[in-house]
């Protein structure tokens, strides 16, 4: 099997996790529209996981069945954390493949690894599992995704040198951010000379639509570029980049990003500078990194939506006014659990990639209730 060549690879990813909804399914000409305006523009890595609902399926429609195998490559992934045994969490490769309509995955990625569960995936028995399946072909590239910090990340690079690639949370507001540790994590990766596919640049959205001092500032260097486009640029001017993934939702967005990334110029100093000045602005330290990615719903018995929960408190905490919140948190709950229907239990905090601390940020949102 070749190794990855990251100069033939463009450096925008599709990722396939928030893609738009017709009702409660994927909207599939929508989405096929968006897989056409991407493929056109040049770009080719598409990006779901297992537990990415209905994706794999409407990749399979969108993608897979109107488009030449030759013309795109696929990563998904193997979850673990929430399987019993071994054979349930080996099982998720034919099941993905099978919904993907794929007879061939070009990377994939043992998922969502930090330090609460990584020795699961030792006890499977995953490593092997998928340097198997590699040999078998069925599998062209082995990765995985990781949401802790760079001791443990340079402990599994170091003990598992047949991971060809790593992906990352990566942005300018996390890059020093002592939660997150893009900046560490990117250098260990660079030490042991993994190519690098970055997750999150836009941090869930929330450097799509950052404050307005923030929009403000941008617009004084590049009057038309948006918000986007900077936290786009910050990660593909990283060296050792395989591709950075976009979680698109609107063909707008696709639009947005491919004008981003065509004949894209690296940052400037002075563009670093700005985006520097936009960490300050921002204060993200005071704010709940929360990316909307929703895994924490998968566990929560009494079904509070926790990421809209906690983007009202987060726009809360940066001044919205409080009346306004209330309204919004009243809409977001409405049919579903409150914050203070949490009964504590911490299903949601075992699995988030965050390290969030779930239910005392709940408790914090109890006086936005109405």
């Amino acid at each position: 099997m070749e190794s990855i060549d990251i100069a033939a690879t463009p450096k925008l990813g599709f990722g396939l996790m928030r893609l738009p909804k017709k009702g409660p399914s994927i909207d599939i000409d929508q989405t096929s529209a968006m897989v056409d305006a991407f493929l056109d523009a040049g770009f080719t890595y598409f990006d779901t996981a297992y537990v990415y609902p209905g994706s794999e399926r409407a990749m399979a429609k969108a993608l897979v069945k109107r488009h030449p195998r030759e013309s795109y490559t696929v990563a998904t992934k193997l979850f673990a954390t929430a399987v019993p045994s071994a054979k349930l969490a080996k099982g998720e490769l034919a099941k993905s493949m099978e919904k993907a309509g794929l007879d061939y995955v070009d990377y994939y990625l043992l998922h969502s690894i930090m330090e609460a569960n990584y020795k699961k995936y030792e006890r499977f028995g995953l490593w092997d599992f998928v340097s198997e399946k590699k040999r078998e072909g069925v599998i062209h590239h082995i990765g995985f995704s990781y949401h802790s910090g760079p001791k443990l990340l340079d402990q599994l690079l170091t003990e598992h040198p047949e991971v060809e690639f790593v992906q990352l949370q990566i942005n300018y507001a996390d890059w020093e951010n002592p939660a997150v540790q893009s900046r560490e994590n990117w250098e260990v990766a660079r030490a042991h000379e993994k190519p690098v596919v970055i997750m999150e640049p836009v941090k869930g959205g929330r450097l799509a639509n950052p404050p307005a001092s923030v929009k403000e500032l941008f617009e004084s260097v590049h009057q038309d570029a948006s918000p986007a486009s900077w936290a786009l640029r910050f990660a593909a001017s990283l060296e050792g980049v395989l591709t950075v993934l976009s979680g698109m939702s609107t063909l707008e967005q696709v639009q947005d990003n491919i004008h981003t990334f065509k004949d894209m110029p690296p940052l400037s100093a002075e563009e670093r500078r700005v985006i520097a000045d936009a960490m300050d602005f921002m204060g993200y330290a005071n704010q709940i990194p929360c990316t909307a990615c929703g895994y924490c719903l998968q566990g929560c018995p009494q079904q509070i939506p926790i990421p809209e929960v906690f983007k009202v408190l987060n726009d809360y905490q940066t001044g919205a006014p409080k009346e306004e919140c209330v309204s919004r948190l009243a809409e977001a709950t409405e049919g579903r659990g409150k914050p203070s229907d949490c009964i504590a239990c911490g299903n949601c905090e075992a699995i988030c990639p965050q390290h969030i601390e779930i239910i005392e940020n709940l408790k914090r949102a109890v006086e936005l209730e109405s």
